[in-house]
């Protein structure tokens, strides 16, 4: 490790895998690999899903599944969110990506990307049934059906699937989670009057395999659990979940100094000594995705023992306040967040600490950052 890296589990993915599969049942897991595998690394975490016979991932933007394609990846994938042109729309025909669609315009690009390929095309009807986000909804519903009737017709689509996606599938006894399951019922009787008869359903997450195992379905789209952190707060530590955080985040110790009482921290000087300490530089900051948000806040771990960030964090480094005794060397490693078996913070600890969720920690840790992976080869 030069500077930082990120340090990627493979093998704890493959165990929260497994936990996922088994709060599956006999659905279908669709590994989501969105977001760069949420900042894991896509092509390497990519590979150990499929090794582990993963048959389908899931990506937000066409570019996404392209970009596993150059991969070499040859398995089910599919892309949910485009805009009208998209570029990248006839390209993923062409490589047999499944794509979502909620409106007829998008019904329209798709099949005129298979009149231009000569392939079918592969889709999945979204249904909005609360979270008012993609998805079409109640009376938008009859366009969708009369698009996709007329695509069907020529031959230039087939339906995959249907699905919906929940507002609060990770809270346990949410009301809204049985009404958005009677709309995607009610959606998926219209799609039947209709003669379009999708044969995998997909309504529920991660967080919904614990809250809510009634919305399994056909499939569940996976992606926060995979990577070891908790869905929601509310639902219990990865530790209670059985799940085991995949990435940690780790730098060197790049200048120590002492810093006598009164001494002032970093720009705005926003922390001043209370006694005379030593301070420890370290190598990253919201440039490589460590949250400005965090400053006076949040802890790290050297040699198992954790110290706090003071001053501002900046644009590359942070600081933190060593004590006076026993100090770290220059080039000692700083644990940044983790699993938690090093006395470390995990991304979790952070998120709480500035009131966001875990998935904004990893997912924000940039490409400065270089991504080593433990547990097999990527």
């Amino acid at each position: 490790m030069k500077r930082a890296a990120a340090v990627v589990d493979l093998g704890a993915i493959r165990a929260n895998l497994d936990r996922v599969r088994a709060l599956a049942g006999n659905a279908t897991v669709m590994a989501v690999v969105k977001a760069d595998a949420y900042g894991h690394g896509m092509a390497a975490v990519a590979r150990t899903l499929r090794q582990a016979d993963v048959a389908w991932l899931g990506v937000a933007l066409p570019s996404e599944a392209l970009a596993l394609r150059a991969q070499g990846d040859e398995g089910r994938v599919l892309a949910w969110l485009w805009a009208p042109g998209d570029p990248d729309i006839v390209a993923c025909v062409r490589a047999g990506v499944d794509l979502s669609v909620s409106s007829p315009w998008a019904v329209l690009e798709v099949a005129e990307a298979a009149r231009r390929t000569g392939v079918s095309a592969s889709i999945h009807i979204k249904v909005d049934t609360g979270l008012y986000r993609n998805g079409a909804t109640e009376d938008q519903l009859p366009a969708v059906i009369d698009a996709v009737r007329a695509a069907l017709a020529e031959g230039l689509v087939q339906v995959e699937g249907v699905w919906s996606h929940l507002a609060d599938g990770d809270v346990a006894g949410a009301h809204s989670v049985a009404q958005q399951q009677a709309a995607f019922e009610a959606a998926i009787a219209r799609l039947d009057e209709a003669g379009i008869r999708p044969r995998l359903r997909h309504l529920g997450n991660s967080g919904s395999l614990w809250a809510h195992p009634e919305c399994r379905y056909d499939m569940v789209r996976s992606g926060i659990a995979l990577y070891g952190l908790t869905p929601a707060a509310g639902l219990g530590s990865p530790r209670e979940l059985g799940l085991v955080p995949a990435m940690t985040l780790a730098a060197r110790l790049a200048h120590v100094k002492g810093i006598a009482v009164g001494g002032r921290v970093s720009y705005g000087g926003t922390w001043e000594a209370d006694r005379d300490t030593a301070v420890g530089l370290v190598p990253v900051g919201y440039a490589d995705g460590i949250p400005r948000a965090a400053s006076n806040v949040a802890e790290v771990a050297i040699d198992g023992v954790r110290v706090p960030v003071v001053g501002r964090i900046a644009m590359d480094q942070f600081v933190v306040d060593l004590g006076a005794q026993d100090l770290p060397r220059v080039g000692d490693d700083v644990i940044v967040f983790g699993p938690g078996s090093r006395g470390e913070w995990t991304a979790d600890e952070w998120a709480s600490a500035i009131g966001t969720i875990g998935y904004e920690i990893v997912t924000r840790i940039g490409p400065r950052v270089m991504r080593e992976y433990v547990g097999a080869m990527p």
